[in-house]
């Protein structure tokens, strides 16, 4: 969150350019307001009605985790805020501060997200229309986002028609590209801390490597027999389902126990299940029973 608060804080909001969430929209009340309702205020207030207004749908744990990490993120926003729009930006080329800004932002998210945290804001919009099945999470965030930095085209403006959308066209797309920026970013850090790497490990000592394995990693083990082709030999092969952060330590296992050991490393697209990510299938108005239940059969 303090990461977040800094990137959009320190580089993006003193440059009267929109992003889009909840930061954007407050940005908007901000400036509409003549600069007299703080940023951090409005982000707070907001996230409140919003999630009263959704509590049923939404539930608790949701609601409390996200007041948790809206009240947190308004408070380090409320902090700085002052000081960094009285002040001339620290980077004063509108280009380099948004991309700073926003490359910052994605870190902030990236982490937040990555460990189940929620800032509130169009989480909250996006996950009451999910859970409605009205929209999916990826298309609703982006239109709500593209939409929030558009309205940015009506803030106070003196000048004629020409010079606005001159001036304003320009921080429309300024916001337009911290979106992407920040998303991509984000992507980044989510994937790179959940992406799953699938371990086909052949050895002797399978035992000893299996155990070691289950007890320091706590990831399950699946043998399998296999026979040479040329050899006729029969050996046990390991299969090993994991997180990147648990590569090194695999690899130091195997190598301690059995240096001539082969083992395989593949990343794999996606898992589902205990200890990794949660299957969840929507079924929505469009899907046929008959198919829905074969592939049900087909899975088990």
């Amino acid at each position: 969150m303090a990461i977040y608060a800094i990137g959009f804080t320190v580089f993006i909001l003193p440059h009267e350019i929109v992003t889009g969430g909840m930061a954007g929209f407050s940005t908007l009340v901000y400036y509409f307001s003549g600069e007299t309702i703080p940023v951090g205020a409005t982000m707070f207030g907001a996230n409140l009605l919003l999630l009263a207004g959704g509590y049923r749908t939404l539930g608790r744990e949701f609601v409390v985790r996200t007041v948790f990490g809206a009240a947190l993120l308004s408070v380090m926003i409320g902090m700085i805020e002052g000081y960094f729009t009285s002040h001339a930006p620290i980077v004063s080329d509108n280009t380099m501060s948004v991309l700073m800004g926003s490359f910052v932002c994605g870190i902030g998210i990236g982490l937040y997200y990555s460990h189940n945290g929620s800032a509130g804001g169009t989480d909250i919009v996006v996950a009451y229309l999910d859970k409605k099945g009205r929209s999916s999470f990826g298309r609703g965030m982006f239109l709500v986002d593209v939409t929030i930095v558009s309205l940015s085209f009506l803030l106070p403006f003196e000048g004629d028609m020409d010079a606005r959308v001159q001036a304003r066209v320009q921080t429309i797309l300024y916001g337009w590209a911290s979106i992407f920026i920040y998303t991509q970013v984000a992507d980044m850090m989510i994937n790179a801390n959940r992406q799953t790497i699938q371990f086909n490990i052949l050895s002797n000592n399978w035992q000893r490597i299996s155990d070691r394995i289950t007890h320091e990693l706590g990831r399950g083990v699946t043998t399998l027999n296999c026979t040479g082709y040329w050899t006729g030999t029969t050996r046990t092969m390991m299969i090993v389902w994991c997180r990147q952060y648990d590569t090194d330590i695999i690899y130091n296992i195997v190598n301690e126990e059995d240096p001539e050991a082969y083992v395989i490393a593949t990343e794999a697209r996606s898992v589902h299940g205990n200890g990794f990510d949660p299957l969840k299938r929507k079924i929505t108005k469009h899907s046929h029973p008959a198919a829905t239940k074969a592939h049900s059969d087909s899975f088990h």
